[in-house]
């Protein structure tokens, strides 16, 4: 494992000391921890990106999308009824 030095400001060093006190863990545990999230929530935003950048490279492509009046059908008839309605099919746009 290696080592990384931070610097920290008195008031940061503060901050982090009492959230760790708070949350019953050490402040080098709590710094870590803080690490290891942003990490992840970075890890995902990443990927969501990416997966974003596909799907429009899709609809680029392809021309195909489903109208937004027929999506917005299925969603609110899936979270009202819980029902299990097919999705709207996707084709071309200003079809």
């Amino acid at each position: 494992m290696s080592t990384t030095t931070i610097r920290l400001t008195d008031e940061l060093k503060a901050r982090v000391a009492a959230a760790a006190e708070h949350a019953d863990t050490t402040p080098h545990n709590f710094i870590l921890q803080a690490i290891a999230e942003k990490t992840l929530q970075e890890e995902l935003r990443n990927d969501f990106n990416e997966e974003a950048e596909k799907r429009y490279a899709k609809i680029i492509a392809t021309g195909e999308t489903i109208p937004w009046h027929e999506m917005r059908r299925y969603l609110e008839s899936h979270l009202t009824a819980g029902s299990h309605q097919t999705r709207p099919v996707a084709r071309k746009l200003g079809c």
